[in-house]
């Protein structure tokens, strides 16, 4: 729920709360209230104070951005419409904002309920860890010999992100913002998400997405866990408008995966399943296998040995619906780079369609505001981190346009 709108339907809500106390007042004898005309004993008026405490709490836990608000917000919707019905010709009003109760509460249910796309982002959040941490029990340090097979710009990139001497990396959090569209005429909608990936013999990725269609709020959870990738959208939590998946998805979340390793686990390329074949000494091409997908792309990397750009031909394009995809190729140019823990890592760049038959276009840009690593041999992927380092002098500040 967007912040004006939370506000607004809280404030309402506390309100329509405080309301009931002249219920609690009347039934409890405490002073006359014009506005009551029916009978309230006291009885009637402890349950009116009750109605007050929930109704008044579920107010401010949607404030607070509680999680569990919407538990309390559906209580207080049923026991504030009970006590109205106590005194219906005179509080019959209040059904209203009781009506506006019980559809923020089933939104909320919906949003972030145990059927929810937060939840299931949760569950496999927890579960591709589990395995990763499993697998990658037995940890030990990057040393410079672990560089050798990798292509002159691509080890030096890896020395550059400062993973020589640190634990292997099998997986990370990310928190991520920035804005996407649909195509290069259509409106940006903004957004915030939270990413898992893990590597191993069989890696994972799982995106939750929170953003906003035409001021309507979206839920969008790409999950690739297994062979198979899907990408589902909802709007308003509640009305699924995407769920695309099959071959060309698993064969896009493939590629997307393989940009992944090579922006935000630059350190986890020593150990990954990638055929490397050398270019020249800005440039390396990446065929990456996962799950019996195999892609690849060629990296390009600048004189302060950082990657730059990310090009694959084998990414696919889905249709607005999801049901239909265009090979296209897809870029991610890197413009900004800070240190997270140490690790030098990408954290601002753009998401590019190259069309055949139109200007090529930037559909998405993203921001890499927290990140935190799974270590070989630790179970507990640890506290996020924020961006410490500050901006390189003349760099892109990490912020979009308006």
């Amino acid at each position: 729920m967007r912040t004006t709108l939370r506000w607004t339907v809280g404030v309402i809500v506390i309100i329509h709360g405080l309301i009931h106390l002249m219920g609690t007042v009347k039934g409890f004898g405490w002073a006359e209230v014009s506005q009551l005309t029916e009978p309230i004993g006291t009885a009637l008026g402890v349950a009116w104070f009750v109605a007050t405490l929930l109704v008044v709490v579920a107010g401010v836990l949607l404030l607070a951005k509680v999680r569990w608000w919407w538990g309390v917000a559906a209580v207080a919707a049923v026991v504030s419409q009970t006590v109205i019905l106590t005194a219906w010709s005179d509080a019959k009003a209040g059904t209203i904002p009781n009506v506006l109760l019980a559809l923020v509460a089933a939104y909320g249910i919906r949003s972030q309920g145990p059927t929810s796309f937060r939840a299931r982002f949760r569950h496999l959040e927890r579960q591709t860890t589990a395995v990763a941490s499993a697998a990658g029990a037995v940890g030990s340090l990057v040393t410079e010999a672990d560089l050798a097979h990798l292509p002159p710009p691509v080890a030096r990139y890896v020395r550059a992100v400062g993973a020589v001497g640190r634990p292997r990396i099998i997986g990370f959090h990310a928190d991520i913002s920035g804005r996407i569209r649909g195509g290069a005429n259509q409106p940006w909608m903004r957004w915030t998400g939270e990413q898992v990936n893990t590597f191993g013999a069989e890696s994972s990725r799982v995106f939750f997405m929170d953003a906003t269609m035409k001021g309507i709020p979206a839920d969008i959870l790409h999950a690739y866990v297994g062979p198979a990738a899907t990408m589902q959208v909802r709007v308003a939590s509640l009305i699924t408008i995407v769920d695309a998946h099959g071959a060309e998805m698993d064969r896009a979340e493939t590629v997307t995966l393989l940009n992944d390793l090579c922006i935000l686990a630059p350190a986890a390329l020593v150990d990954a399943p990638i055929d490397w074949a050398p270019i020249d000494d800005h440039h390396a091409r990446a065929t990456y296998t996962n799950a019996g997908h195999t892609v690849s792309a060629v990296l390009t990397f600048d004189d302060d040995h950082e990657l730059v750009d990310f090009v694959s031909d084998d990414r696919l394009r889905s249709s607005a619906d999801g049901r239909t995809f265009t090979q296209q190729r897809w870029s991610t140019p890197i413009t900004d780079y800070r240190s997270f823990d140490g690790w030098r890592v990408g954290t601002l760049g753009r998401g590019r369609w190259h069309p055949s038959d139109e200007p090529s276009f930037d559909y998405v840009e993203f921001r890499v505001d927290g990140l935190s690593y799974l270590e070989a041999g630790c179970a507990d992927r640890g506290n996020r981190t924020s961006a410490v380092a500050p901006d390189r002098p003349g760099a892109e500040r990490g912020r979009f346009p308006r």
